[in-house]
């Protein structure tokens, strides 16, 4: 199968984004809730945080990706549907501090809950399992189609580019 060619993923319906916000719903959702066990002001630190490491990724990443910078007003890929374009679209490749900012970011969403889950170890392994079928997950089904080609995952062939 690893030589088979695979066709571009041009568009995504309705469906592949409600299929990949479930899937990554599952980590966010029990960071959340161990968190929540133990501090409610922690909680929402974490949710405000969040949405701040959301819109930095938005704006450093998605706004370079073809998905964003294609026609229309609003966002239609597997992680975002009908999410305005607030930034303004930047198609050229991904700059350092773009890189940056997204690890970071991811890092953030990671690790933080960390202390929380640690304390509640069934919670810790249902967070790393559903955090490694996500990723998987993308990683397998995502990056082998995928259109973005600056993005540091892309594994599309170099005879398909």
């Amino acid at each position: 199968m690893e030589n088979q060619h695979l066709k571009l993923r041009q568009r995504y319906t309705f469906l592949d984004f409600l299929y990949y916000t479930a899937l990554g719903a599952i980590p966010f959702y029990t960071a959340a809730y161990a968190i929540a066990n133990r501090s409610v002001s922690w909680l929402f630190f974490y949710l405000f945080m969040s949405i701040a490491a959301f819109f930095l990724v938005y704006r450093h990443y998605c706004s370079h990706c073809p998905h964003y910078t294609r026609e229309g007003k609003t966002t239609r890929c597997i992680f975002l549907w009908g999410m305005p374009k607030f930034f303004r679209r930047r198609p050229e490749p991904l700059g350092f501090v773009d890189k940056s900012v997204t690890v970071l970011a991811a890092f953030f969403l990671c690790l933080f809950p960390l202390y929380w889950l640690l304390q509640q170890p069934g919670l810790l392994i249902i967070f790393f399992l559903s955090l490694a079928v996500f990723a998987a997950t993308i990683y397998r089904n995502e990056c082998r189609q995928c259109i973005y080609l600056d993005c540091p995952m892309n594994r599309v062939p170099e005879d398909q580019q």
